[in-house]
């Protein structure tokens, strides 16, 4: 009898063990962590990409679980204010940085990512561009982990500027682009493509000049409250007031947008474009151009914008956008660990190849490609300030009335200190 008592008392402690293991099999299943990934990207092929870089982080961590979640450009827009105060919160999701970015951070929804930059001596950012970090940064918190990031500069047709004379290598100074683009002028030839249907593309003189004359400081100083009414933006916009009288664009050009300023560059109608990163690459080249062609490589050259004598602003600020990835409040502890994987050196040199981003990890430019692009994003590495777009930056409202008075003051149809009036209203009603 004390023999069935025994192996009853077995059989029930065996059963209850399994019981027991069976229920933690479930508990740790249920305890795994998910990470939800929020994006807009409709590239099948750079989804792929990302997918496959999730499932090596997966294999890796079979205690985390990477969803990936879609939504189209203009429903993420719309329903992320909503998502991230839902329990549907996402754990990371897509930003260009910004004022958007600001308004984000003040609801409480986000967490910045310092400690896990800063750990281990400042391990991970030491991997990244400081001046790309910084761009995703707000009062001293990183708000985002960059990715990928874009540069406005100068390209030209090296027959033209031959033709008429000019050296490139010599156009250092505000001073000596306005020298060259008479000197253009004088040779018959249009010095510059422009798009000023659009608005924002004559925006980036109106950028570039302001972030030449106050610098970094001092941009950043009218960000923050002192507004846009100083010298150093009044001589921004007499600048630019002095490059329209030169008439330096094709004629029709307030009229013409992106596409059709792309096309007078890429079919040698104009000398210069002041454009994005990839305006000397090949498929740029074919897909503006009217012969489906466009210049040879080795007829387009390049030149960052030039400084202004005297004024803080270096030759080595630049202006472009930026994108990275940010962390929510409630996201899993491990998302962070993922991000750093996922822009590690190795994988942004895939994102690079493959995808043809321009990364902001140090050492994955050796992915990049073209030429030109490899060009600009050792640069960028270097740069001493990146400032994103001001329509992102400033936030739409205040980007908009930027775009309209650029347009304005080059076609002189408003004076310096109106034009900086109109930006100042604008701002001060987002405060």
């Amino acid at each position: 009898m004390n023999m069935l008592f025994g192996r009853l008392a077995r059989h029930r402690l065996a059963f209850a063990l399994s019981a027991v293991a069976l229920m933690t099999g479930v508990s740790s299943a249920s305890a795994q962590s998910v990470i939800k990934w929020l994006h807009l990207e409709a590239d099948p092929n750079r989804l792929a990409v990302w997918e496959d870089i999730a499932a090596q982080y997966q294999a890796q961590h079979p205690d985390v679980k990477i969803e990936f979640q879609f939504l189209e450009n203009e429903a993420f827009k719309a329903k992320l204010p909503t998502l991230l105060q839902s329990a549907d919160a996402p754990s990371m999701f897509y930003t260009w940085g910004g004022g958007v970015l600001k308004a984000q951070t003040e609801t409480g929804a986000l967490r910045p990512i310092n400690a896990a930059l800063e750990a281990d001596g400042g391990a991970w950012a030491s991997q990244l561009s400081a001046a790309a970090v910084d761009g995703l940064s707000i009062d001293g918190k990183v708000w985002a982990v960059p990715f990928q990031w874009g540069q406005v500069s100068f390209f030209y047709n090296k027959d033209l500027f031959a033709k008429a004379g000019v050296d490139a290598a010599s156009i250092k100074t505000w001073d000596d682009f306005l020298g060259a683009v008479s000197t253009l002028k004088a040779a018959n030839i249009t010095p510059i493509a422009g798009g000023g249907g659009d608005k924002w593309p004559i925006h980036f003189y109106w950028s570039y000049l302001a972030m030449r004359e106050v610098g970094k400081d001092g941009f950043n100083a009218a960000k923050n409250g002192k507004g846009f009414l100083g010298d150093g933006f009044k001589n921004a916009s007499q600048k630019l007031i002095d490059l329209g009288a030169l008439e330096p664009f094709q004629a029709g050009y307030l009229g013409a947008t992106s596409p059709d300023a792309n096309a007078v560059f890429a079919d040698g109608r104009a000398a210069m474009l002041l454009g994005f990163q990839n305006t000397g690459t090949d498929l740029f080249q074919a897909n503006f151009a009217t012969d489906n062609k466009g210049l040879a490589a080795d007829n387009i050259g390049r030149f960052p914008f030039p400084g202004v004598d005297g004024a803080p602003g270096a030759i080595t600020d630049e202006l472009g956008g930026l994108n990275g990835w940010v962390v929510t409040a409630n996201a899993p502890p491990e998302t962070e660990q993922f991000l750093k994987f996922f822009v590690n050196k190795e994988n942004a040199t895939r994102l690079a190849s493959d995808t043809g981003i321009l990364p902001t990890t140090l050492g994955a430019e050796a992915g990049v490609k073209d030429p030109f692009m490899k060009e600009i994003v050792t640069e960028m590495g270097k740069a001493t300030w990146h400032q994103n777009y001001l329509d992102q930056d400033l936030g739409p409202n205040v980007g908009r009335v930027v775009n309209d008075m650029s347009v304005e003051l080059v076609s002189g149809q408003i004076s310096a200190d109106d034009a900086l009036q109109q930006i100042q209203d604008a701002f001060s009603l987002e405060q």
